[in-house]
């Protein structure tokens, strides 16, 4: 499993802030060359929140191509398929 977090580091007060969370997972359906994905983002704007795994977004990915592409450009993908390519939905 792959746990992606953005955390906030302050430089004035050392404090370390968890903003986002989520997990990427290969189904094991996929093949060595194209891999198939399922991914959730989870509620919160902090640790205790975040720990509690509440999923408000979910997502699939099939048949990527995981050995030629950089693991930046899968979070990317993911990303984009929970909708956060354009910003809020209006």
């Amino acid at each position: 499993m792959i746990i992606v977090r953005v955390e906030l580091h302050s430089a004035i007060t050392g404090k370390i802030t968890e903003l986002a969370r989520m997990h990427i997972w290969n189904d094991e359906t996929g093949t060595y060359n194209s891999r198939n994905y399922k991914a959730v983002s989870f509620r919160g704007r902090s640790k205790e929140t975040l720990d509690r795994q509440t999923i408000i977004k979910e997502t699939e990915l099939k048949n990527w191509p995981s050995e030629r592409f950089h693991i930046w450009n899968l979070v990317r993908q993911i990303l984009t398929n929970l909708g956060y390519k354009d910003g809020p939905q209006t």
